[in-house]
């Protein structure tokens, strides 16, 4: 059963009588489940945990309780099994020949890809972005080339990285970021990478939804402007015009217009630079 992105009035009434009429249920944290159970009044309830960590040892008395019982799986927010727990125990269930029955509800990655206004014929769920930076460049390059939509979900920690990525391949691809979804803080930036990371508030807080409008229009093909920037050793380049005093705008005009490069991929380039120095000196 799915429950509310963040504003805790975005739940069903059939979703309502399911967390009532349960015998038992079962939640990714049962701490953020009682707090949905208090707002609405329902008391009694007993909740397990259920999540990566202890899924084997739960997995069996949970489905035990099911075969005679009415059993609720819930996530933290939107709908089980979506990036979150739950499509491990969906397959259990099956293999136990116990009955499912999934509730309509929120999803995040597709309020996003609404809100973004972008063409969804075609639109792909990716998951998490990768965190390693080769395997991030190659997802998203890949994505950016299949002509389709695609979503992601992000950590607040590497948004930055993955904006800084697209803007290296694709700096004029247009993105969107949904940041905090229907809560109080929420957070809306439609724009190329660089305006996007720009854009961003900072210290970046909040579950961030990443929605990539897909474009088989390369703008920055391999074989020339990337190429350029990797035979002239950007990152020396930026340093030297560190040295001389250049703030990041001034480092990214001076080499795009020497050496013939994007001056959004040099300034994305420029800022993670001047970061990884900060965190040294």
């Amino acid at each position: 059963m799915p429950t509310p992105l963040g504003n805790l009035r975005d739940i069903s009434a059939r979703a309502l009588d399911a967390l009532r009429d349960c015998d038992l249920l079962v939640a990714e944290d049962t701490r953020v489940a009682r707090r949905l159970l208090n707002l609405y009044g329902i008391g009694g309830k007993q909740v397990w945990s259920y999540r990566e960590q202890n899924a084997a040892g739960v997995t069996a008395p949970i489905l035990e309780r099911a075969r005679t019982e009415r059993v609720v799986v819930v996530s933290d927010a939107g709908m089980p099994g979506v990036s979150d727990p739950g499509r491990e125990l969906i397959v259990a269930a099956r293999l136990a020949g116990i009955p499912l029955e999934v509730l309509p509800g929120p999803v995040a990655f597709v309020t996003a890809a609404v809100l973004s206004g972008f063409p969804t014929t075609g639109l792909s769920f990716e998951g998490f972005v990768p965190r390693s930076a080769s395997a991030r460049r190659d997802a998203l390059d890949a994505a950016l080339r299949r002509g389709a939509a695609s979503a992601w979900y992000e950590s607040p920690n590497r948004i930055a990285a993955t904006l800084e990525t697209l803007a290296q391949l694709a700096p004029e691809a247009r993105v969107f970021i949904a940041r905090e979804l229907t809560k109080l803080h929420e957070q809306q930036i439609l724009g190329t990478p660089a305006e996007a990371l720009a854009a961003l508030e900072r210290p970046v807080r909040g579950e961030v939804v990443l929605v990539l409008e897909g474009t088989t229009e390369r703008t920055q093909p391999r074989g020339s402007e990337a190429d350029a920037a990797d035979a002239l050793d950007l990152d020396a380049a930026i340093d030297a015009a560190f040295a001389r005093g250049r703030s990041v705008a001034a480092t990214a005009k001076e080499l795009a217009q020497a050496h013939g490069l994007a001056r959004a991929e040099v300034y994305a380039r420029a800022a993670a630079r001047k970061r990884e120095r900060g965190d040294r000196h």
